[in-house]
């Protein structure tokens, strides 16, 4: 999604602070819309074959220069723990990275609160036992160009000797650029600091570059921990990958067994979620739908909770306000913006049914990747799942957890509140089960290119 003409212009009176040639494009160029690409996962058995690998992918990695303007397609490129020892990184670099990352998402799942059905046991199996070693994404705004960066990558990875091929995940907007449920996304992104474009209405001020990329002070005023050597580290981000299932079944079931006529169903699904599926926010538009306002990125997110305390526009668990409470005050005292995330949603498989609602809708092949992107970006997920997505006493909602990604328990509610008396709704489902997840280092070009021409 390209940046309207009011944002470029800012664009183009700020001096970028950081260094955008050297930053992967991925960590700050927006999802187009419509958008097409693919994941691809891939295991490296030679340290030779894994640099060969880096060596023809890195001339084709695009960079963040300029990421504010309309791109064509682009790659980005990541490794797991085990990826950058398949490829023969030194032993005291690989323990210069965080233990979080070293071990490995799935080892993580207890603080990740991935239990139940969300548990790694019950993970696609290629998840969480060390074999993925590269994770390749490739983005675009038409099918064309995508096909074309696909070239790109295959050109890159196929006929390596030693070089396996574990997953090629196609991904894409669906009607109406809708997710899998339905739902306009991708909307609330944190603005950075440096980064050569100001915020718009309602993000907010610019956070500190450190929290999302290595080498720059962060919000405590210095850089965080990074990656040795430097050129190692340098412009770097870490990645969490993450496979859901959407249960369409489950959740249109949910719908049709708690509002009587498809209005109903519309403004309860928009109360879990906080925006109507245009994605104009309750805030703004808190009786029926606005789809002008949702397509408006200067308008979309442009609203604050100060004036709605009890959360009769928007409740206080909804999925956005739990995600971002912006002003709303909280019980566990926290910086908002230490919390934050850049996020690229992805969706794959069939589009959203709204008559779909047999167990059978819900084993079909639909969902949402997720690349969960910043510089302490498995200390921050592990926040998020532990206090605002399964928990809800930070924001005054008791033991009820985020209605959209939360993994409920059996009698799970959600509190709509209402003025004379609240209305509580039993029978959440989690909607969105986990299907596999690893974490990933983002390197810089500089990086790459190092890695590349590592030696012994």
């Amino acid at each position: 999604m390209s940046l309207d003409e009011a944002t470029e212009s800012d664009a183009a009176a700020r001096a970028p602070m950081l260094d955008l040639g050297d930053i992967q494009a991925t960590v700050l160029r927006l999802r187009p819309a419509p958008y097409y690409g693919s994941h691809v996962l891939l295991r490296v058995d030679n340290p030779q074959a894994g640099r060969a690998l880096l060596a023809r992918l890195v001339p084709h990695v695009d960079s963040a220069a300029n990421w504010w303007d309309p791109a064509a397609a682009w790659l980005s490129v990541g490794l797991t723990y085990e990826g950058l020892e398949a490829v023969g990184v030194p032993q005291d670099s690989l323990a210069s990275f965080p233990e979080a990352f070293r071990v490995g998402m799935a080892a993580r799942a207890p603080q990740l609160r991935d239990v139940g059905v969300n548990d790694p046991e019950n993970w696609e199996p290629i998840y969480g036992k060390g074999q993925i070693h590269v994770g390749l994404s490739a983005f675009s705004d038409t099918e064309e160009k995508w096909a074309r960066v696909m070239d790109v990558a295959r050109s890159a990875y196929e006929g390596l000797s030693r070089v396996d091929v574990l997953a090629v995940q196609p991904f894409g907007a669906q009607p109406g650029d809708r997710n899998s449920l339905g739902y306009k996304d991708g909307i609330d992104q944190p603005p950075i600091e440096g980064s050569g474009v100001g915020p718009l209405p309602g993000q907010g001020r610019p956070i500190k570059a450190g929290e999302f990329v290595l080498g720059y002070p962060g919000e405590a005023g210095a850089p965080l921990p990074m990656p040795q050597p430097d050129v190692l580290g340098r412009n770097g981000a870490f990645v969490g990958f993450r496979k859901y299932q959407s249960l369409v079944g489950a959740f249109n079931r949910f719908l049709r067994a708690n509002a009587a006529t498809e209005e109903e169903r519309e403004l309860l699904a928009a109360k879990l979620v906080g925006r109507w599926r245009s994605g104009a926010p309750l805030a703004l538009a808190p009786e029926t739908d606005d789809p002008a306002l949702g397509a408006d990125p200067r308008r979309n997110n442009d609203f604050a909770y100060q004036d709605d305390p009890r959360g009769l526009r928007i409740p206080l668990g909804a999925h956005i306000r739990r995600m971002n409470p912006r002003d709303t005050p909280l019980s566990r005292l926290t910086d908002v913006n230490l919390h934050r995330l850049i996020r690229r949603g992805t969706t794959y498989g069939l589009p959203y049914d709204p008559d779909a609602v047999s167990e059978a809708d819900d084993e079909a092949p639909r969902g949402a990747i997720f690349l969960f992107i910043s510089a302490k970006a498995m200390a921050t997920m592990e926040f998020l799942q532990q206090e605002w997505i399964n928990d809800g006493d930070f924001i005054g909602a008791g033991s009820e957890r985020d209605p959209i990604i939360g993994r409920q328990e059996p009698e799970a509610t959600f509190t709509i509140p209402r003025t004379p008396v609240r209305r509580r709704i039993h029978g959440i489902e989690t909607f969105n089960v986990l299907r596999g997840g690893e974490y990933l280092f983002m390197p810089g070009l500089s990086a790459l290119n190092w890695l590349a021409n590592l030696t012994g």
